[in-house]
């Protein structure tokens, strides 16, 4: 594109956000910050779990044991989702999503 001047600061850090995908980078964190919150807030053992993904307002958490997944979905999703809720003003969390797998050290 021909500018006609300098380019700002703000556009120019924009670009380089995007492109080395720090944004994303941050968002995952927040969200893996408010699971382990979440998770605590609901007297819950977070280090069996992790966050997977979060797609089209469905956030997936993988569970090591088989016993908290029944437990997180039977008895402490609705919980899990309103301190989702309060914790990620902007982000929306319609529904939670559990599976078996593997949790790896962090």
């Amino acid at each position: 594109m021909d500018r006609d001047g300098p380019e700002s600061l703000g556009e120019i850090l924009s670009r380089l956000f995007t492109a080395r995908g720090w944004g994303r980078r941050q968002d995952r964190l927040r969200l893996e910050e408010a699971w382990a919150a979440a998770v605590a807030g609901c007297g819950l053992v977070g280090d069996e779990t992790k966050v997977a993904a979060l797609r089209r307002g469905v956030l997936e958490v993988v569970v090591g044991s088989g016993v908290l997944l029944q437990e997180m979905a039977h008895y402490h999703k609705r919980r899990l989702l309103e301190q989702l809720r309060q914790r990620l003003p902007g982000i929306t969390v319609t529904d939670l999503r559990f599976r078996a797998g593997v949790v790896k050290d962090r």
